[in-house]
């Protein structure tokens, strides 16, 4: 029997808020199915499960806190409910034995209640809330905000989560498909400051902890410009590539080629990683900022890349992120050139070992060919550990993303 965990999502996460069960018991689940949604600091999150089984048990109640590591449920994997359900084998007869007398039995012991045979986690989980009084139903917090937001009266709504609990996706279906985009944009109720303070005591860590080294390098990006012209002029607005692509797609590939910048310091050794998951830095609406990732970014086509890069972006915004996106980012890309700043040095996310900042691309005097002339430019920062890499080797890492960009038709 496997427990399925609270998962960690970021060096800046103690707990999450358990506000949607997506399954119930007896449900048969596989490898990336979204089973949860949690609440932290940075939204409500999908939290997808790595075994493929059978929901056993449920073991935490909606609207519970619990700490990382906490198990959240009961996975019996394929191969024991086939155990379960064989016949035990046939023994050899066995010679009748002299009877013995019966042991005395044991004294009666009061039932024990089920969340009482669970082993307790490490940390222990907050108590789960109370239920609901009588003749009203469960309803999630997700779903409660959605409802309060287009007045809708939840006594009227059928809830489809355990035991009868109203979750989001009912009271979606009463909202209307029109509505709904926009609403579940609203719907997270982030908190604000608790996102900040989490940010900060992050960051906080990571300047204390990790020994940063800075290195700015500029490029002509005369090639990208003219390529993505060339590239979109016949592809409708929804589907055309932006600078964007191009610099995960070279960040991704140059960190596969210097694998001391894609991985984990924990513990004072670097862990260096087999993927390359990106971590993408995306500001939320009325501030914050989460940085999820794009799985294997170094294999994904650049068109490929560029829609899941907009759905990325649209679902960190919506409040949607899932839970595999915000664990395991291996090296991270931040960009404010939309927002006009030409150079930006970022502050490692720890376990991370680095983070490349992308600045705004601007015309600047550039020699060619032994001619000065006007040219796009872009600077490109990294920030990078140096418990685990030195400047020398940061140069060839900013050099060979340099050197990508020089040439975009092979991303």
């Amino acid at each position: 029997m496997a427990e399925f965990r609270m998962p960690s999502l970021g060096a800046d996460m103690e707990a999450g808020t358990l506000v949607e069960w997506l399954v119930k018991p007896g449900d048969r689940v596989k490898r990336g199915d979204v089973v949860a949604v949690v609440e932290t600091q940075k939204g409500a999150i999908e939290i997808e499960i790595f075994q493929d089984g059978q929901v056993e048990r449920l073991l935490v109640d909606l609207d519970a806190k619990v700490p990382v590591g906490t198990p959240l449920a009961t996975i019996r994997a394929d191969h024991e409910a086939e155990l379960a359900a064989a016949p035990a084998p046939a023994g050899p007869p066995v010679a009748a034995a002299a009877p013995v007398a019966a042991p005395a039995a044991p004294a009666p012991q009061a039932p024990v209640p089920l969340r009482e045979r669970v082993p307790a986690p490490p940390a222990a989980a907050a108590a789960p809330v109370a239920p609901a009084p009588e003749g009203r139903a469960r309803v999630s917090p997700a779903a409660r905000r959605l409802a309060a937001q287009h007045g809708i009266d939840l006594a009227a709504v059928p809830g489809s989560g355990p035991a009868g609990a109203i979750v989001y996706a009912d009271v979606e279906s009463r909202v209307g498909a029109a509505a709904a985009p926009e609403a579940r944009k609203r719907a997270p109720g982030l908190d604000l400051d608790a996102m900040r303070s989490a940010i900060a005591a992050a960051m906080a860590r990571s300047k204390r902890e990790i020994p940063h080294y800075y290195l700015e390098h500029r490029v002509d990006v005369g090639a990208c410009e003219r390529w993505l012209a060339t590239m979109n002029a016949a592809l409708p607005p929804d589907r055309r590539l932006l600078f964007g692509a191009l610099a995960i797609k070279s960040v991704a590939l140059a960190a596969r080629r210097f694998p001391v910048f894609n991985g984990f310091c924990r513990d004072g050794r670097f862990e260096p990683s087999g993927a390359v998951h990106v971590g993408v830095a995306i500001s939320i609406r009325g501030g914050g900022l989460a940085a999820p990732a794009l799985h294997d970014a170094d294999r994904l086509a650049l068109d490929e890349l560029m829609n899941r890069m907009r759905d990325l972006v649209q679902r960190t915004r919506a409040g949607r992120i899932r839970g595999s996106e915000m664990s395991d980012p291996t090296i991270t890309v931040s960009s404010l050139g939309e927002r006009g700043v030409e150079t930006l040095y970022g502050v490692i996310y720890p376990p991370q070992v680095a983070i490349i900042g992308f600045g705004k691309i601007v015309t600047r005097p550039w020699a060619v060919d032994g001619a000065i002339g006007p040219r796009p430019v872009v600077s490109i920062t990294l920030s990078a550990d140096h418990r685990v890499s030195d400047g020398h080797a940061g140069g060839l890492f900013l050099a060979e993303i340099g050197k990508l960009l020089q040439e975009p038709e092979k991303l």
